[in-house]
């Protein structure tokens, strides 16, 4: 009994101690686990590896534009470009107020984009942005508008129809001397298609040609891009069109002033046969091949103007037709005896045909041969005892080789 007396104070004292044990353990293991947390924490702080354990926040894609947002003045000599920081670019637009947009490429990464091409000048440019899984962003700038600027007046008129054998020609307000860019910058293509090639004739004037006349019925179409191209130093192009002309029927004249007459053929056949009178002795007629650039019905023609003193001045020449810029003219003739066409050459380098005061009867050659022309007809001069004509000296640049023609372009 007293053993198990003592048994049983063991047991009661060592469940005491045994619960005690468990209330210390219970009440020291939140207060260590406290503890230890805080601890951890203190180490990892000191020890500088927050990162690792909390996540750092994603930063903003940063969008750069250039020319900078804002830009009164900006350089339209250089494409536009758009970059991003910290991600990737989604989209990119840039659109002018004057409704012209650029379009560009992305590089490798996508955080790069460039123009094709540079802006224009003086417009107001809206760039709108969108970074990947972000919100559009927009930036505007202003281009500056050039100081010296330059156009070209071109031949034939747009719309207009004209002979075979008319060329593009080109005419600038101002000297160009980079003439590869300027030429560049210019297109002529015909349909049907031919190889169309430009010859500078000085640093004013570049005409447009193919190898042989232009087939009847062609359609030409004249592009100009010479919006801010520099074509001298400082100075640049303003134009940015299309333009269009068509080529008419195919009539080509030969005047054979050996002969004294003139064959016209219409596409290929003999349409008329006038008699004509050349230049004299002493005022030889161009020899070669020329071009209509000009009609008039009546025109004054001075002798003055050619360097020929005062030994004529008519007020009412019928029925004329420029050939060369240095005045000679295939028109009619009605102070001369009609004996003289056909038998004659008597003029001081024009090629005269039979006409009436007044260029209205329609039943003599010279009104008839007018009546059946058009700008950009061809009359082929031969036999006038005469050097060929120059081709700048007006529209006659078929008088060069098509290697001849070809040396002259800047390309």
């Amino acid at each position: 009994m007293g053993v198990s007396h003592i048994s049983n104070r063991s047991e009661q004292q060592t469940e005491r101690w045994s619960r005690r044990g468990v209330l210390t353990v219970l009440g020291v293991v939140p207060a260590a686990m406290l503890t230890g947390c805080s601890g951890s924490a203190d180490a990892s702080e000191e020890a500088g590896t927050t990162a690792s354990v909390k996540a750092s926040p994603s930063k903003a894609p940063v969008v750069t534009v250039s020319p900078a947002d804002g830009t009164k003045k900006a350089a339209f000599t250089s494409p536009v470009t758009v970059t991003v920081t910290d991600g990737t670019l989604s989209t990119v637009t840039v659109t002018g107020n004057d409704g012209s947009t650029l379009t560009g490429a992305f590089d490798d990464t996508k955080t790069t984009w460039t123009s094709e091409a540079n802006p224009y000048s003086g417009t107001k440019y809206t760039v709108t942005t969108t970074p990947q899984g972000a919100a559009a962003e927009t930036a505007t700038f202003t281009t500056k508008s050039p100081g010296e600027t330059f156009v070209g007046y071109f031949t034939p008129e747009a719309g207009s129809t004209s002979g075979v054998g008319m060329p593009v020609s080109i005419d600038f307000t101002h000297a160009v001397s980079d003439r590869a860019a300027v030429e560049k910058a210019i297109t002529v293509t015909a349909d049907p298609a031919v190889e169309v090639v430009g010859h500078w004739f000085s640093d004013t004037r570049l005409d447009f040609r193919p190898e042989t006349y232009w087939a009847a019925g062609t359609t030409i179409t004249l592009g100009l891009r010479l919006k801010d191209v520099e074509g001298g130093d400082g100075v640049y192009g303003v134009q940015s069109k299309d333009v269009t002309f068509h080529i008419g029927r195919e009539q080509i004249s030969t005047v054979d002033l050996s002969a004294k007459e003139m064959v016209v053929k219409r596409d290929g056949a003999t349409y008329a046969t006038y008699p004509v009178t050349g230049g004299d002795s002493d005022h030889t007629t161009w020899s070669g091949i020329m071009v209509i650039s000009e009609r008039f019905k009546e025109t004054r023609m001075e002798s003055s103007t050619v360097g020929l003193g005062d030994e004529y001045d008519i007020k009412d020449v019928p029925h004329a037709q420029r050939l060369t810029t240095s005045g000679t003219f295939i028109h009619g003739n009605y102070w001369a005896s009609t004996s003289v066409f056909g038998s004659q050459n008597t003029s001081h380098g024009c090629i005269g045909l039979h006409d009436a005061k007044g260029a209205d009867d329609s039943s003599v050659p010279g009104y008839k041969f007018y009546d059946s022309s058009m700008l950009g007809d061809v009359v082929v001069v031969k036999n006038s005892d005469e050097e060929t004509v120059t081709a700048s000296n007006g529209l006659n640049g078929w008088n060069l080789s098509w290697e001849d023609w070809k040396s002259g372009s800047a390309l």
